[in-house]
């Protein structure tokens, strides 16, 4: 992206002046911030949901404005941040929605083994028949990842898809995304609000901070400092090393 300026309507921009390269080595990116500096603005203006106040973003060098939508989401898969489901749609056949481009008149027998690989890596298939509209929120979290897995796209954004989750589940959610770029050579890019989950699971960081920009974006021990998280979150913090990564504990005279 070059030059990338976002909002909505005649507001204030949301995001300024974004200079960013992303590429499928990257693997896992985990992008942190506090709220409102324009984390998921930034992955909808990928995914063209949002258009630019100016400047552009370019996907194999051509601007994704240009692209037909069903040509893009051949390209990006595109899990939104989860909203209660009602319908009384299953499992099996929400999770199938996402092969909704790949499929010609109906399913085949690629397609049956692309969503079931999905549903067995976020541990769905026993309960392929169950209504959605009646799983946990955290259950349902799952099936909406798992659906964004079987477009088998080059790259995967996820707008906050460890939220709803307990602690192990979103180290298994992200460490699974982690294990999903590494085997498949894809760019995945996830909006994490745990600092301390995206410094253990990610392969690079992107920190945003006010109003809009990036504050840094390299490997979780160059972002992940304490001068960086005083600059995003205006905390005092102390971080140490663990398990080979950095871990942020903030200080509670700072809070």
């Amino acid at each position: 992206m070059e030059s990338l300026t976002c909002g909505y309507g005649g507001a204030e921009p949301v995001l300024r002046d974004v200079d960013l390269e992303f590429s499928s080595d990257d693997g896992l990116v985990c992008i942190v911030g506090p709220n409102g500096v324009g984390k998921s603005t930034l992955v909808r203006c990928i995914d063209n949901l949002v258009p630019p106040v100016s400047g552009r973003v370019t996907i194999d060098g051509r601007d994704v404005s240009g692209i037909p939508r069903g040509e893009l989401a051949d390209m990006v898969g595109y899990v939104q941040a989860v909203q209660p489901v009602s319908t009384g749609a299953t499992v099996f056949e929400t999770v199938s929605m996402g092969r909704y481009n790949r499929m010609r008149w109906r399913m085949g027998a690629e397609d049956l083994e692309a969503v079931s690989r999905a549903m067995e890596a976020l541990g769905l298939t026993g309960m392929a028949d169950e209504p959605v509209c009646e799983l946990s929120a955290g259950q349902q979290q799952r099936v909406m990842i798992a659906r964004g897995l079987v477009q088998g796209t080059g790259m995967l954004i996820l707008d906050e898809p460890t939220s709803n989750l307990d602690v192990r589940a979103q180290l298994f959610v992200a460490s699974l995304l982690r294990g999903i770029a590494h085997g498949d050579g894809k760019l995945v890019l996830m909006i994490c609000h745990d600092i301390n989950i995206a410094s253990k699971t990610a392969d690079r960081i992107l920190m945003l901070a006010e109003p809009g920009r990036v504050l840094a974006y390299g490997t979780p021990e160059e972002v992940v400092t304490e001068e960086n998280m005083r600059g995003a979150y205006g905390v005092g913090c102390d971080v140490v090393v663990h398990e080979g990564r950095p871990h942020v504990m903030v200080r509670s005279d700072s809070v």
